[in-house]
């Protein structure tokens, strides 16, 4: 996994971290699902970039 990728994922849970937390104060639920949906996908990519690296 490269550098920026690894900085991509961060940033996508950073992004969500900070949706999901902006969605709660707000009580916007629709916000909060955002963040929570772009906290998984930061996950989820960081995982399939784990994957590679154990193939390499």
């Amino acid at each position: 996994m490269g550098l920026g990728d690894k900085m991509s994922n961060a940033a996508d849970k950073a992004k969500g971290k900070a949706k999901e937390a902006a969605g709660k104060a707000t009580d916007n639920e629709r916000l909060e699902a955002e963040g929570q949906g772009d906290q998984a996908k930061g996950s989820l990519k960081q995982a399939g970039e784990n994957v590679k690296d154990a193939f390499k």
